[in-house]
């Protein structure tokens, strides 16, 4: 007979093994960062363990853990944008000369569906990763994302409409779905 410990600690290892590596890809898949991807779901089955006998109790202790990694690829996102501007900001050249200015980015017509899906508010790019990667319907996005079911449906709407735009007119939107789903079990990770 095992104490109450070891019991806690024998179902968050099968949680650990059973979920580690769908939470690897979505955090792979928000951020963009194969380096990052397993820092973060690491990351986050830590702030699982600590709260475990609180989340095992939840009705959906896989979507606390998606919402833990979403935030965490959020704040992560986040400090690396701040990080680029204050770079951008320190090696801006002085004075008005126009000396190699870029014209924006270039879209080719043909764009990797990860570097379409990094182009992507934080946002958009989590519902359309939950919805289409991860097979996740409304309710449960709106769950893991702390947003409306609502919200979930306009954001994921924008989020293929905008995928299409990147990867070419030609593109439908049925091929940006079955694109974004493929990333979920291939893809490089």
């Amino acid at each position: 007979m095992g104490t109450a410990v070891d019991d806690a600690a024998a179902e968050f290892h099968a949680f650990f093994e059973a979920h580690y590596a769908e939470l690897a890809r979505l955090a792979h898949l928000l951020t963009g960062e194969a380096d990052a991807a397993d820092d973060l779901a690491a990351d986050a089955l830590l702030a699982l363990w600590h709260r475990w006998d609180r989340v095992r109790e939840a009705g959906h202790p896989v979507a606390y853990a998606r919402g833990v990694v979403a935030n965490l690829a959020r704040t992560r996102i986040r400090s690396a944008v701040r990080e680029r501007r204050r770079i951008a900001l320190f090696w801006a050249p002085r004075g008005g000369g126009d000396e190699g200015a870029a014209d924006g980015p270039d879209v080719p017509a043909v764009v990797d569906v990860q570097e379409a899906l990094r182009r992507l508010p934080f946002r958009k790019r989590a519902c359309v990763v939950l919805r289409h990667a991860f097979d996740l319907s409304e309710r449960d996005t709106s769950l893991v994302l702390g947003i409306s079911v609502g919200t979930v449906k306009s954001q994921t709407s924008r989020a293929v409409a905008e995928l299409q735009r990147l990867l070419g007119p030609e593109t439908p939107a049925v091929r940006v779905r079955a694109a974004v789903a493929a990333q979920r079990s291939g893809g490089e990770r």
